[in-house]
């Protein structure tokens, strides 16, 4: 297998993590058979490896929450999370108008059609 992130997410080698990561969601793939999502709890870095604690995937029988990855290892972040957020909101808050539109919509059309007007 062969993760290559998607197209919220940007690559960046696990060296270049810090802690204005942490609490970011990251993806990675640890070895050939395994892609890992989850949230950086923290941050342990060494010369050669880095050393991340994930929140949202221990439990499992073949989850784990701690991975030690080497500082070129490619790691996935998102593009930008409150970028995200906000086009999540905004989304949101179009289907709501729409939503209100239509009823407003219904209700004139129920209000035309009464005997009497």
């Amino acid at each position: 297998m062969e993760y290559n992130g998607s197209p919220t997410e940007r690559a960046i080698p696990a060296g270049e993590l810090d802690r204005r990561h942490v609490g970011q969601s990251v993806s990675f793939q640890p070895n050939d058979f395994t892609v890992v999502f989850g949230t950086i709890a923290g941050i342990a870095r060494t010369e050669a490896l880095v050393y991340l604690s994930l929140d949202g995937v221990g439990g499992g029988t073949h989850l784990k929450e701690e991975y030690d990855l080497s500082i070129d290892h490619k790691v996935y972040l998102q593009l930008d999370p409150l970028g995200s957020a906000e086009k999540g909101l905004s989304e949101a808050a179009s289907f709501v108008k729409e939503k209100l539109d239509e009823i407003t919509r219904n209700i004139r059309e129920r209000e035309q059609g009464k005997p009497g007007q």
